[in-house]
């Protein structure tokens, strides 16, 4: 009871001096008594974390409150020679101390003989007194540091680890004990091994750890009774992160679950989605987390399979420039955005950069004069400027797609076209003067216009209503530290369409690997094949019997100077780019 009085009085005092108000102060205590007794954050942690509220104007206030001093007052840049003497003042510091304050994000400001100065982004943590009176100071004082200015101390002082993934050393794992005939699941126990093991470091750990390495998605997947597989998809291949044993997927699923935001924990049985929001290096990511019950070799557990998209809104490309469209595809793809209305789509499967093109399109055509309406589910990529629809099971896809008409829009986001219901209203905005953005699953351009064609879409709607149907992969890029110059096989590089003269005068190269990579490669770059829809083309579908020609089309539209996915993958390979082991395996013969 103590505890919640000493946050109400902290906050009482935030309120009275107008740093918060007394809304925002309800609010974070709401939030504060909703917290899991093991998380122990505190009520400034909840003011800026989850009411993103101003961190250094918090912090400042609540130091004051507790007369803490400030350092580093009103600067910007830290002087060398105060980095110099806290290199100097870690240096005499036990590493485990050193580990322990920066896990903390405090750093020894100060030391002179018997006494120490320790600068803490949060003096008031009860973990720092415990940690400094391990250390052998008669004295020592507590002084509050902005935190972005000890975030810039660490990175010159400090080598970036995981503190959290540090801590996983210190775990002595019990082998858990459990009936396999026991069909009800004992939560006190699963409590107890959370507490025991500190899952919480790992969880934390990995969310910080996808970030830094440029993680995509994380799955967390049972692969025995105590063991559980975490693996990072990097450049879109799925790798072996962490293997944690001795311990039950339960727990690790309970401790995510418990992070999640719109799930239940005790609900074991149904597909969930829910999202967590982190601060990582002083930027703010935002994870997708999707849980799915799965089956185990014992039937009677309650195995679930975790995947947590990362959406880190710094790789948000704004510039249509920055996506590196190939002349032509970018030529037409711009033609095709800068009309005052139809359709545009992409197309390509799951992870084949469809979200990034399209955001990158709408910054394009976006300015205050127009009114720019998304419909996705879910968000993936907030967008300046434009209204994104929020869905719920109080507004459904299928009722906004009916209600966006109504809503005044000029230019409209579809995050997919899924039916023939969502194809109709993209397509009656396109013909009442719209600009339409969306996205479809296939293969290629030409099979996009059959997939409307089957849905039940009239081929004269296609025909009027489509500007561009642009597919597109994501193919690896080679690492330019270790890319090694080759000779392939004549019949491989001719496999791939590659002339015999296109053979004498390409340099290719293959993947080898290094300590700055991943098996050769290191980031990836996007191929594709832009279908412009000019008046042959759209004369082709008008006349379209019972079936789409989608060979015509193509040979029409290559004739015209697009590229095949393929051909678009062998640009890359001519420029050094990527391999031709990439672009067999990314595409299909044309």
């Amino acid at each position: 009871m103590g505890k919640v009085n000493t946050r109400r009085h902290i906050g009482d005092i935030l309120v009275n001096r107008d740093i918060i108000s007394a809304g925002e102060l309800q609010t974070a205590l709401a939030i504060l008594r909703e917290e899991p007794e093991s998380t122990n954050r505190r009520l400034g942690q909840i003011l800026y974390q989850d009411l993103g509220l101003d961190r250094h104007k918090i912090m400042k206030e609540i130091a004051s409150i507790y007369a803490f001093d400030e350092v580093l007052v009103n600067v910007d840049k830290v002087d060398q020679g105060i980095i110099d003497e806290i290199k100097n003042n870690i240096d005499d510091l036990p590493h485990e101390a050193v580990d322990s304050l920066v896990h903390q994000k405090a750093i020894p400001f100060r030391s002179n003989g018997n006494s120490l100065t320790i600068a803490a982004a949060d003096p008031s943590d009860p973990t720092l007194t415990n940690i400094i009176s391990g250390l052998n100071f008669k004295h020592y004082e507590l002084v509050y540091c902005k935190y972005d200015l000890v975030e810039q101390i660490l990175t010159q002082v400090y080598e970036q680890k995981n503190e959290f993934l540090d801590l996983l050393d210190e775990i002595d794992y019990e082998d858990p004990d459990f009936e396999e005939t026991d069909e009800k699941i004992d939560e006190d126990e699963i409590d107890a091994e959370i507490n025991q093991s500190m899952l919480n470091s790992l969880v934390e750990g990995m969310l910080v750890e996808a970030v830094r390495q440029g993680v995509s998605d994380v799955h967390i997947v049972p692969s025995g009774p105590t063991t559980t597989d975490i693996r990072f998809r990097i450049d879109g291949k799925l790798d072996l992160w962490y293997q944690q044993q001795n311990v039950k997927p339960e727990a690790i699923s309970a401790v995510v679950k418990d992070k999640t935001r719109n799930v239940d924990r005790f609900e074991r049985d149904a597909s969930q989605d829910g999202f967590i929001q982190r601060q990582v290096d002083n930027h703010s990511i935002r994870y997708r987390v999707s849980i799915m019950p799965m089956v185990g070799k014992q039937f009677d557990r309650k195995f679930e399979s975790i995947v947590i998209r990362v959406l880190d809104d710094r790789k948000v490309i704004t510039d249509l420039n920055v996506l590196g469209l190939q002349e032509k595809a970018k030529a037409d793809f711009v033609k095709a955005i800068e009309k005052p209305s139809g359709i545009v789509i992409i197309t390509g499967p799951t992870g084949s950069g469809k979200s990034t093109t399209l955001v990158a399109a709408l910054y394009y055509v976006i300015d205050p004069s127009v009114n720019v309406l998304t419909v996705e589910e879910p968000v993936e990529y907030l967008i300046e400027g434009a209204r994104q629809l929020k869905l719920s099971h109080h507004m459904t896809f299928d009722q906004a797609m009916r209600g966006i008409l109504r809503h005044d829009p000029d230019i409209v986001l579809v995050g997919e076209i899924r039916d023939l219901k969502t194809a109709e209203i993209a397509i009656k905005l396109a013909n009442t003067g719209h600009l339409t953005f969306s996205t479809l699953h296939t293969n290629d351009a030409p099979s996009a216009v059959s997939r409307l064609y089957k849905m039940g879409v009239e081929p004269f709607l296609i025909a009027n209503a489509v500007n561009i149907i642009m597919a597109q992969r994501l193919v690896r890029s080679l690492c330019k530290n270790c890319k090694e110059e080759y000779e392939p096989h004549p019949e491989v590089a001719k496999g791939i369409g590659f002339t015999e003269e296109e053979i004498q005068e390409t340099t290719f190269y293959k993947a080898v690997g290094c300590d700055k990579c991943t098996n050769g490669y290191k980031g990836r770059t996007a191929i594709m094949e832009a279908l412009y829809f000019d008046k042959e083309i759209r004369k082709m579908i008008l006349e379209s019997g019972s079936e789409i020609d989608e060979a015509r089309i193509k040979e029409h539209a290559i004739s015209q100077g697009m590229l095949s996915l393929r051909a678009s993958g062998r640009e890359r390979i001519k420029n050094g780019t990527t391999t031709i082991e990439e672009i067999v395996a990314i595409t299909i013969e044309d």
